[in-house]
This record gives structure tokens, C-alpha cells and sequence, in this order.
């Protein structure tokens, strides 16, 4: 009966986001009262308890909001000033196939920003940037709620693995006992787990250009067709592999700090000449109908500008496309330069809100840290390097404003809702004592599937990450449930490394469905209210991923023979995207 009650609210949020398709406001509120109903009177979770995560969850979606507006300003800078002209001049240059656009925008840029600075900044990104090359909005959202997935492990500069693996593991006496027994300490533990996520992402990210071709030909092309995406298969792969190969081998002989942004940096080196040159990419160029031909459910709300208008300023690319090189070069500097970033990050620039209403709930808001503060600061420096009058920064931040207010509610509840899930439980000291909701539904599959628990592991680990928005955060949440469970079915030390890589990489599959990340990726371009229609696709997504993900976990962890699933696997779910029709 707990099972099913702390299932229930992932049930409700499914059936009224995904199944009815009502708007995350209208869906997020209910699941909300749901929740915390459920934490209050079920799981004996006090008042303050209650009150305390919702006002931390809606701290969160605040400082979401800056971030999503600061995102928009970008993309309305650059349309106002004409610089957006220049830009999507550029990429046609390189290439007129959407196909291959968007693998170099969404894949390889997305991944590079995923690396850089992670939670959930390709969306503020590369999905603005994909919607002013004229793409459907929701092709948008689509594409780079796919891409985070194979980088996120390494997002933010390895974040959901030196956070959020460490945090989960550390101070444990039985992973301290096991360590000792080994020989090895944590830190070299969490560098062997690196590698074993970076080899299970590279083996099963590989093919995601190809399936994000097969996805923008299927549910957005004029023949509806999923054979179409397919027809790019040389140059995707060859854009997959220039991704994951150099990654993989980073996460194994580096480390978990740069596989995602060496992997896209090579990736762009290789991959833009090569589309330039027309290596391996696709006889026939593939674009998208007439726009009046659309699904309405495809539409931005954002105006999007005119090519053709003549009284565009005629800017460079490389000056029209500096704003991003900016930002890119702001966040490296920002994650990688140690003293800068500890200051960023210091008491002192920090706004802490700590033991709220007397719990042990905190939050902190790291201003200058934000990659809203990255966003905010290049949209003024295009003030002056695009020359712009007033009257078009006035429009660019009024409609950036418009569009804010318009995503909030929906993320003003979805966040709360997430904070309420993972805060339930009783207090320590309660006669009875109740896991928080996330950790029943995790011991419920523990025991129902441990003879197979590879397979299920990167479920867990979705779960984890669709609650929470956070790749780092369900880490943190399941990492040493996933190593006590390896050790109970009787895994060595080593085998149960490999169980938390499960869980590292099931986490980063996971953010392509969580509803946090959704509501914001549509917000960004202006399709607020179809969040129910986005995750229809990226759930088919993500489901290949964890699936492949525990094939390979059960090959390397039990017995080869696996490998003839894992290859089977992907062989299959291609064929069926093929005959299935081109609904969802």
C-alpha cells in the first residue's frame, strides 16, 4: 500500500501531463496538493517539514525564473538587434540539412554548455538558438531535452559525480569498510566509477544524433517518417562517435571534471568541416513544410523574425555569434578557475536561507554563480556590441518579462511538488518511522527485482532524476541504496561500483522527462502549456536509453551473453520507430 501511495503522486503528474495532456500549471498544482497531502497525513511528515521544503521549492523555481528569463533576453537581443540573421546565415552555410543542424547545435554545442556549466543551461541555450535557425519550437525543446542525457554525468564540471556519487557514498561505514578491505579510498573509487559511466553512456550515446534525426523526421518532417532521420545515419553516427569516443576515454585515464567538454570540443572539430565538405551527410537535403502548414501544437509563442527583411543589419557571423563564445568562455572560466569559482560560490555572495521554519531544510541562492547572471550580463554587453537603440532594448526585455511570468506558475508548483517528495518521512525521533517517499519506491523494486538488478538500477536512477530535475540530486538521494543493494545480491566491491555507475547514468537519461526541466526548456521558447506533448517523445527516448544502459550493466556485471541484448536492443527499437505511426 506505501508503495503504491508514494507512487501515486508520479502517477498523477503522468496521467494529467502526459496521458490528458492539461497544462503543467493545472497538472503541477493538483500533484502538489496530492503530495503534500500524502506527506502530511501518510507519512507523518510535520507541518513545518511541509511548509519548509515548499518555500525552499519555490526559493528554487525562482531562481529557475531568473534563469529562464535571462535565457529569452538572449534570443530577444539578438532577434531585435538583427544578429539572429547572421547567425542562421552561418549555419546554412554549413549546412542546409536540418538534420545536421541540429546535431551540431543541439548535440555538440548543447553538450558543450551540459559540460560547462549543466543544470539544465542547454535548454536556455541551444534551445533559443535552434528556434532562431527556424525550427518548430517544440523540435526545440525535443532535441535538447534528448541531448541531456550523455553528458550530464559530467555536467557542470563532473557535479553529479563529485557531488553527487561523493555525497552519497562518503561517511558510509560499510563502503568505507568494503574500501578499506581493497585497499582503495573514496576518491579513487569515485575515479573508477567515472569510467565505467563515461564507457556505458559512450556505448549507448552514440546513437542519440541518430535517433534526434529519426525523432525531427517522424514528428515534425512533411512525410512524417522516421526512415527519413535514418537516411543521415553515416553522419550521424560519425557525429556520435566524435562525441563519445574522446568523452569515454577522458572519464577513464582524466576523470570526471572534463569528458563532456573535451568530447564536444573534439566532436565540433571534426564534425562542422566535415558537414562543410558534405562527408557523409545525406544526399538529400531535409527540411521542414511551410510553416502555415504546422501543427499548432508545434508554434512558439515568440515572434520569430524575418529573414528577408532588408532593413536587417547586415553583421558577421563571427561578431553576430560572439554573445555565445562569450558565454561559453564566461562558465569555463567560472567552473574551472578554482579561486574564482570559490569565491563566486563564498558565504559572501550567497543568500542563505538555513533551518527554515526550524528544519533542517537550507537554501541557497549563489547569484553570481547562476547561469542567469552569465545570461544577463552578455545580453547587455549586445546592448553595445550590436549598437542598439532603446526602443529595441525596451521590446527585447519586455517580451523576455512576458514570457517569464507566463512559465511561472507551472514552475511554482512543480518545484515545491519535487521538494515536498524528497522532504517526506517522519522525524527522527517518531514512534514510527517512515522512509522518505523516493527511498520506498526504491526499496519496493529492491526487492522485487534483485536477481536482475542491473536492469533496474538505471530506473532507479531515472526516477531519481525525473523528482528532482537533477542528475546530481538523485545521486545524492540513491547512490549508496544502489551500493547496498549490489552487496546484499552477493557483488563484489567492484561489481557494486558498476551498480552506481548504473545509477549515475540512469540519472542523466532520467532529466530528459523531468517535469522541471520540461516546464523550463518550454518557457525558453515560448511554448508554455505543451509541456504534456514534449515529454510524449522524450519518454520514448529515455526509455531506450535506461534499457540499453542495464543490457550493458548485466554484460559487464553478470555474464557476456548479455551483449547479444544490447546489440539486439537498439536493432529493434529502430525498426519499431519505423513502422509505428508518427503520433504521440
Amino acid at each position: 500500500m506505501y508503495t503504491f501511495l508514494a507512487m501515486l503522486p508520479i502517477i498523477i503528474v503522468f496521467v494529467l501531463l502526459v496521458v490528458m495532456r492539461l497544462p503543467a500549471k493545472y497538472a503541477m498544482s493538483l500533484a502538489y496538493l496530492a503530495t503534500a497531502a500524502l506527506s502530511y497525513f501518510v507519512w507523518h511528515t510535520s507541518g513545518n517539514q511541509v511548509a519548509a521544503a515548499t518555500i525552499h521549492g519555490v526559493l528554487t523555481a525562482v531562481n529557475v525564473l531568473f534563469i529562464v528569463f535571462s535565457a529569452i533576453l538572449i534570443l530577444n537581443t539578438l532577434k531585435e538587434s538583427g544578429a539572429i540573421t547572421a547567425i542562421r546565415r552561418g549555419f546554412m552555410d554549413i549546412s542546409p540539412d536540418r538534420r545536421v543542424q541540429m546535431i551540431i547545435v543541439a548535440w555538440l554545442f548543447g553538450c558543450l554548455i551540459e559540460g560547462s556549466t549543466g543544470w539544465g543551461t542547454p535548454s536556455a541555450v541551444a534551445a533559443p538558438l535552434l528556434l532562431a535557425l527556424g525550427f518548430p519550437a517544440m523540435a526545440c525543446v525535443m532535441a535538447v531535452l534528448i541531448i541531456q542525457s550523455t553528458p550530464v554525468s559530467y555536467g557542470a564540471v563532473g557535479t553529479p559525480l563529485l557531488i553527487g556519487v561523493n555525497s552519497g557514498l562518503e561517511n558510509k561505514e560499510d563502503v568505507m569498510s568494503a574500501l578499506a578491505g581493497i585497499n582503495k579510498d573514496l576518491p579513487a573509487y569515485i575515479f573508477d566509477i567515472s569510467g565505467n559511466v563515461g564507457l556505458i553512456h559512450g556505448l549507448v550515446g552514440f546513437l542519440i544524433p541518430l535517433i534526434l534525426c529519426g525523432f525531427l523526421t517522424r514528428f515534425f518532417g512533411q512525410k512524417r517518417s522516421f526512415i527519413e532521420g535514418l537516411k543521415a545515419a553515416p553522419f550521424a553516427i560519425f557525429a556520435g562517435l566524435a562525441f563519445t569516443v574522446p568523452y569515454a576515454l577522458t572519464a577513464k585515464f582524466i576523470g570526471p571534471e572534463l569528458p563532456s567538454i573535451v568530447g564536444s570540443i573534439v566532436g565540433m572539430a571534426l564534425v562542422i568541416p566535415a558537414a562543410k565538405r558534405g562527408f557523409l551527410t545525406p544526399k538529400e537535403t531535409f527540411d521542414f513544410g511551410p510553416r502555415e502548414s504546422w501543427d499548432k501544437e508545434w508554434v512558439s509563442e515568440l515572434a520569430v523574425t524575418n529573414t528577408d527583411d532588408k532593413n536587417t543589419p547586415n553583421f558577421s557571423v563571427l561578431r553576430a555569434f560572439a554573445p555565445y563564445l562569450i558565454i561559453i568562455a564566461i562558465l569555463i572560466v567560472t567552473r574551472t578557475v578554482k579561486p574564482l569559482k570559490a569565491f563566486l560560490n563564498s558565504d559572501a555572495v550567497t543568500i542563505a536561507y538555513s533551518n527554515i521554519l526550524g528544519t533542517t531544510i537550507t537554501n541557497k541562492t549563489q547569484l553570481l554563480y547562476s547561469p542567469g547572471s552569465v545570461l544577463l550580463l552578455v545580453s547587455i554587453i549586445c546592448i553595445f556590441l550590436f549598437s542598439m537603440k532603446g526602443d529595441m532594448v525596451k521590446r527585447s526585455w519586455s517580451a523576455s518579462a512576458k514570457t517569464m511570468l507566463a512559465a511561472a506558475p507551472a514552475l511554482l508548483f512543480s518545484v515545491p511538488m519535487v521538494q515536498v517528495f524528497i522532504n517526506s518521512g517522519s522525524a527522527p525521533d517518531a514512534a514510527v518511522q517512515m522512509l522518505a517517499m523516493p527511498k520506498v519506491l526504491a526499496t519496493a523494486a529492491a526487492g522485487a527485482f534483485e536477481g536482475m538488478w542491473p536492469l533496474v538500477s538505471p530506473w532507479i536512477g531515472a526516477l531519481g532524476a525525473f523528482i528532482a530535475g537533477s542528475n546530481t540530486v538523485s545521486n545524492m538521494m540513491f547512490a549508496h541504496f544502489q551500493w547496498g543493494t549490489a552487496t546484499q545480491i552477493g557483488l563484489d566491491v567492484v561489481a557494486a561500483g558498476k551498480v552506481v555507475a548504473l545509477q549515475a547514468v540512469g540519472g542523466a537519461a532520467g532529466n530528459m522527462i523531468s517535469v522541471h526541466n520540461v516546464v523550463a526548456a518550454c518557457a525558453v521558447v515560448g511554448l508554455v502549456n505543451r509541456e504534456g506533448y514534449v515529454i510524449r517523445k522524450t519518454l520514448i527516448s529515455m526509455t531506450y536509453y535506461v534499457v540499453q544502459a542495464g543490457l550493458i550493466g548485466m554484460a559487464l556485471i553478470f555474464s557476456p551473453m548479455w551483449w547479444i541484448g544490447a546489440v539486439a536492443w537498439p536493432i529493434l527499437f529502430l525498426i519499431v520507430m519505423s513502422k509505428t505511426g508518427a503520433k504521440a
